[in-house]
């Protein structure tokens, strides 16, 4: 099963095969969002009281598929996409204040998402294995989508951009306020599964399924290679 019919949600059981959105290098960008020191640091298990070492354990899996699936598929697209001449864009999400009072509500409210992140601190920064190639445009922004608190549609829009794939974190968060976004901007969009992660696999799962199809295509990095490839031969 290829992307075309996998992650149907209830809603598209029945609907013809997508159509696979252009893939022109010129016309095309790459979105890497949020991956940055902030979600990857991790407390000394050996300093966790009963409660702390339950949840550190529940984030297990999340680390290990950051370090082992969506890091190094992030860098290898992003090779991947420098070659071809597309389009790669950084955002990462921070405070322009050292208070934080410039964050979106969602951000200040308590529990996950109240971060307070200033632009300039190392948790803020953008993990060493994704560091942006000279030139490449770098966003910062205060909201979780990463059109809303930003230039970005207008930048894109300058560029002459109209297919943006989408890659990062959080799959269920910052990503699918982004993916959604561009979509009501009418930009065609890709979320690359393998280059995502929510907090738990099945919370990253759910949230393809409600996604795909009407707010964007889903595929695997693979599967985007093989169509921006077939896409070129037939343009060649």
């Amino acid at each position: 099963m290829d992307w075309r019919q996998a992650r149907r949600s209830f809603y598209y059981q029945d609907a013809p095969d997508p159509v696979a959105p252009p893939l022109n290098p010129a016309t095309t960008a790459l979105l890497v969002v949020d991956v940055q020191n902030h979600f990857l640091k991790r407390p000394d298990p050996a300093t966790l009281n009963e409660s702390e070492r339950k949840r550190y354990d529940a984030w297990e899996p999340f680390h290990e598929r950051m370090r082992q699936t969506v890091i190094p598929n992030i860098s290898s697209l992003l090779g991947e996409m420098r070659k071809r001449g597309v389009e790669c864009i950084h955002v990462r999400i921070a405070a322009l204040t050292r208070d934080g009072r410039d964050r979106s509500l969602s951000q200040k409210l308590p529990g996950f998402n109240n971060l307070l992140l200033p632009f300039d601190e190392h948790a803020s920064q953008i993990v060493a294995e994704l560091t942006p190639a000279e030139g490449e445009i770098v966003v910062t922004k205060t909201t979780e989508s990463c059109l809303t608190g930003t230039n970005l549609r207008l930048m894109l829009n300058n560029i002459g951009i109209r297919t943006v794939i989408c890659v990062g974190i959080l799959t269920d968060q910052c990503l699918s306020s982004t993916v959604r976004s561009l979509s009501d901007e009418s930009f065609h969009v890709i979320l690359v599964e393998d280059c995502a992660a929510a907090g738990s696999h099945d919370l990253h799962e759910r949230e393809l399924e409600i996604l795909n199809m009407i707010y964007c295509n889903v595929m695997s990095s693979a599967e985007l290679v093989f169509l921006m490839d077939e896409q070129a031969a037939i343009h060649a």
